[in-house]
């Protein structure tokens, strides 16, 4: 499943890290049409570029902070150590203007694309302003920045958010789908971009246990596999800076291996009439959401900034 499964380096164009599935993407993927990924690690004083299109973005820091200029006027994105550092300012650029992302002391960035045809104000959405989310109970506990969901944002085609969940947690579960148009249901492509790290004293050398021990390799596992006659099987191995894409099935779990806290990246977008987050889970698995109703969220969560006043602290119904 080569063509779904994109190890870091396999995506790379020009500046970019990852190249997927924008307007200037000269890779080709069967079959992917309506959401794009770019990522970038940007050397102090170095910019990148993204040219006028049909398409609207989220410019959203990873690690560092950066500068985005938009239509001449430039907007200063406060960033974060890690993707594990709570969420960051994020920009929504509207469609049809050249972007220009630069950092004065270096980072990596991401932009969430989707082909627009209405195009909606720049909007700056601050790290204060991100609705976060602590979804599932128990092991099923995950952390959720929604900051490009249609209850936050207002887009054209996209949602887009990102999702943490800690050491030995199952994220994206139970198994759930959205590659139809019907009731209850929004047809939706989906892209999974990953980060991972050795949890906060997981791997403590003894008498250093800020340290992680030598040799650590920071996994998780994301699992695809086919709703109907449409064949796809995904069982991957995904690191820092890996992709999976979705264009259809059944998704899920995302895994946290014991030891390693996980991080991804959901940029969501379809054909359909409504701009919507409508799935149906598996009906081997659904019923796990009514074990939720007896567990306590995982303590370890939020990581590293507690949500502000009035931001929603649990959902039993949404599954990413």
């Amino acid at each position: 499943m080569a063509n779904w499964v994109y190890p870091l380096g396999s995506a790379a164009e020009g500046s970019w890290d990852i190249s997927l599935g924008t307007a200037d993407s000269t890779l080709a993927v069967d079959g992917w049409a309506h959401t794009g990924l770019k990522v970038a690690t940007l050397a102090a004083g170095l910019a990148v570029e993204l040219p006028a299109a049909a398409e609207e973005r989220i410019v959203i820091p990873l690690s560092g902070s950066f500068t985005a200029s938009v239509a001449g006027e430039e907007y200063r994105l406060a960033g974060r150590d890690s993707v594990f550092s709570g969420p960051s300012d994020v920009l929504y650029t509207g469609t049809g203007t050249a972007v220009t992302i630069s950092s004065a002391d270096g980072g990596r960035v991401a932009v969430a694309t989707a082909p627009a045809k209405a195009s909606y104000p720049t909007r700056l959405i601050t790290a204060a302003e991100t609705p976060v989310e602590l979804r599932g109970a128990g092991n099923c506990s995950r952390q959720v920045h929604n900051f490009g969901t249609p209850a936050a944002l207002e887009a054209d085609r996209f949602i887009v958010c990102e999702v943490l969940t800690p050491a030995g947690n199952w994220s994206s579960y139970p198994p759930h789908k959205h590659d139809e148009e019907k009731d209850g249901e929004t047809s939706l492509e989906e892209i999974y971009y990953f980060e991972t790290r050795v949890a906060p004293g997981a791997a403590a050398v003894p008498g250093a246990p800020d340290h992680p021990a030598a040799g650590t390799d920071a996994i998780g596992y994301q699992r695809v596999y086919a709703s109907d006659e449409r064949p796809i099987d995904v069982a991957a191995e995904v690191r820092t800076g890996d992709v999976v894409l979705v264009p259809y099935g059944w998704h899920g779990p995302a895994m946290a291996a014991p030891g390693y806290d996980l991080y991804y990246l959901n940029v969501m977008a379809g054909p359909g009439p409504v701009r919507g987050w409508l799935i149906s889970d598996d009906p081997h698995h659904g019923w796990i959401r009514q074990t939720w109703a007896g567990q306590d969220v995982d303590p370890r969560l939020p990581f590293a900034s507690q949500p502000t006043e009035g931001q929603p602290r649990t959902s039993q119904a949404a599954s990413s």
